[in-house]
């Protein structure tokens, strides 16, 4: 090691570092502690969060076109808003279309929650405690912290790389820097729970709402976890949150810092009937799955998908997993006029690498089909591609990655799949809708077995029942209470 060299770059950058820190440091307006956030000053923040704004909406699938449950929403929010420490920004709510569970936060007070996490909640207590969570890092400034924090380490990354001559340093730096900036750190995601606890206090909401959504949150999770043959994912190193269990005990903890609550408020049949008729999973506008069949009401086309097969919807593709690392991911691609399924293939997609392009029929639809040769990860494999001719102006694509090795079991699964794809008839458009949520009233005798034969899904009623509305096992039903189901 050349180490006066090592010497004098360290010494350059603990000086860099330095003039970051004496101009850079303001006092956290939760802790009143000194902290490094002055590479996003709170007169940028705005700026920032709007900027991002149109962004995290095409991301998340565009906002819930429900004007009620959007100004619902907002009004506890702004509820929620009125008791944090920054009465600086102006804080906005923004209800996303998405089935994801989620809600996070963007400088300059724009907060987002998604439909997803709406279905999870079981009272306006539980919705306020998750819109006081994100109302937290805005006010303990984390975002800022969280960004001026990672550009520092990544100039301290590109500094000593660049002496120390080694792409490996960069590497190993930034692995420090992704790990920090992945998420939130710990600390911050206990106090953002904390202040979420603080703002139920002064509202006068349950401040049990916080811990009875990250208990519900994680039963949701995990039944659908294993429904979906996946493991539940928990506590790993790269993952910045503390695990939920863990947070579920802090934030009781931190309930006893606090006067008893005589009559804290819940609103759980206020809440419940402002999202019922809500869709569940994927919105009509997306496509959805409905009993192993996806349709896509708008675009009219339907096909059937095993059911143990991984589904991924997005809006710019449809990924779908089989056996033994068998892949089809389906969208859609613009057709020049007039031209062939055969011709799109050969002289625009595969642009004549693979094998000739052969004519098949797609349940009336004209199509073409051709093979390909590649390396997935560095291992053989085989792509098939299929164009559709489904309009004047566009092409519907699949492409069907088979690695070598597969059973003929695993790709005959997907040939059914991709040859089971078919236009929707007009009736169809109009009639098949997606899962919603509804609500049900519990009757004298009814039990976890009776209340979940109303759930509309095929399969697991009883836990999927369960992880909707909150419940374990030995909970018990209430009669008269209103629970959630799905039709």
């Amino acid at each position: 090691m050349d180490v006066q060299r090592f010497c004098k770059t360290t010494v350059f950058f603990l000086s860099v570092s330095t003039l970051f820190f004496i101009g850079g440091c303001t006092e956290n307006p939760v802790t009143g502690r000194s902290e490094f956030t002055g590479l996003m000053p709170p007169a940028q923040e705005a700026n920032i969060g709007a900027s991002q704004h149109k962004e995290i909406i095409k991301q998340y699938g565009g906002i819930y076109r429900n004007q009620a449950v959007q100004n619902y929403v907002s009004e506890i929010g702004q509820k929620m808003a009125a008791y944090s420490e920054r009465q600086d920004v102006q804080y906005r709510f923004t209800v996303l279309d998405s089935p994801v569970v989620n809600a996070f936060a963007l400088p300059g007070g724009y907060i987002y929650v998604t439909r997803g996490t709406l279905a999870v909640a079981n009272s306006e207590a539980e919705l306020a405690a998750v819109l006081g969570h994100e109302i937290g890092h805005v006010s303990a400034r984390h975002q800022a912290s969280r960004y001026s924090q990672g550009v520092l380490t990544q100039l301290g990354a590109s500094v000593l790389s660049a002496a120390i001559g080694l792409p490996a340093a960069s590497q190993a730096i930034g692995l420090g820097s992704n790990l920090y900036m992945s998420s939130y750190s710990r600390d911050q995601e206990t106090q953002a729970d904390q202040l979420g606890v603080r703002y139920l206090s002064r509202s006068g909401y349950d401040m049990m709402g916080m811990s009875n959504f990250l208990r519900n949150m994680n039963l949701y999770q995990s039944v659908n976890a294993q429904i979906e043959g996946k493991q539940a994912q928990g506590f790993s190193y790269f993952s910045s949150h503390p695990d939920t269990a863990g947070r579920v005990q802090q934030s009781r903890a931190e309930i006893a810092n606090y006067p008893v609550q005589p009559s804290p408020l819940r609103y759980e049949n206020r809440y419940l009937s402002m999202i019922r008729g809500m869709p569940y999973g994927e919105a009509q506008n997306q496509g959805f799955v409905r009993e192993n069949t996806f349709y896509h009401p708008d675009i009219g086309f339907a096909f059937q998908i095993p059911p143990s097969f991984t589904f991924d919807n997005k809006p710019e593709r449809i990924a779908i997993e089989g056996r033994e690392g068998t892949v089809l991911v389906l969208d859609m691609a613009e057709r020049s006029s007039g031209l062939s399924s055969e011709q799109y293939i050969s002289e625009v997609w595969l642009k004549g690498r693979g094998s000739p392009p052969e004519q098949i029929a797609m349940n009336g639809l004209g199509a073409a089909t051709a093979v390909a040769q590649v390396m997935i990860n560095q291992q053989p494999a085989e792509i098939r591609g299929i164009a559709i001719e489904w309009s004047a102006n566009e092409f519907i694509r699949m492409q069907i990655l088979i690695p070598r090795g597969a059973s003929v079991a695993a790709v005959d699964d997907l040939k059914r799949l991709s040859y089971s794809f078919r236009q929707m008839t007009p009736t169809e458009q109009k009639s098949v809708r997606p899962l919603q949520i509804d609500l049900l009233k519990a009757e004298v005798g009814d039990n976890l077995e009776t209340l979940s034969e109303n759930m509309q899904v095929g399969k697991a009623k009883i836990e999927q029942f369960a992880a909707l509305n909150g419940l374990t096992p030995a909970t018990p039903i209430a009669v008269g209470k209103t629970y959630k189901i799905l039709r």
